[in-house]
């Protein structure tokens, strides 16, 4: 029997075994991981496999091998689902390997280093930031008490 497959179509359940058996075990587990984490956040999202692959523009069954840990998405894929989820595309890229906790400076970081602003200033900016994080205020509100409209 002659196989008439073209290289990038579904392969075989044996060949996508052994393709398996040559990831290492570190980068399966991180896939694992990460496909667990983006079906939480699907489902806390209340989002259907298809709902969500059609927000990310791409396939139900490339997301779903993605959340069985059978495909390392790229960071254009990647950032595609966390628009869909509507989480920040850092927390997925951590997540898959591609950028490292350390790597990320937060914004709560960036305000406290920026030399170009008093003490006071800092002290202000880190306010508005926590009110607005936390959902104690709009941004609405805060342009208004601001005195901009």
């Amino acid at each position: 029997m002659v196989d008439d497959k073209k290289p990038g179509e579904d392969s075989t359940f044996d060949e996508q075994t052994s393709m398996r058996d040559q990831v290492p075990a570190e980068v399966q587990q991180r896939l694992q991981d990460l496909g667990n984490f983006i079906r939480d956040q699907r489902n806390t999202a209340q989002l259907s496999l298809r709902r969500l692959s059609s927000l990310a523009g791409i396939s139900n069954p490339y997301l779903s091998q993605i959340e069985r840990g059978l495909r390392k998405p790229s960071a254009e894929i990647l950032q595609g689902i966390a628009k869909g989820l509507r989480i920040s595309s850092e927390t997925l890229y951590i997540r898959a390997g591609i950028l490292h906790p350390q790597e990320r400076q937060g914004v709560m970081d960036s305000i406290r280093n920026e030399e170009d602003l008093s003490e006071d200033e800092r002290d202000l900016l880190l306010e508005m930031y926590a009110k607005l994080k936390t959902g104690k205020v709009t941004a609405e509100e805060m342009r208004k008490s601001l005195g901009e409209e």
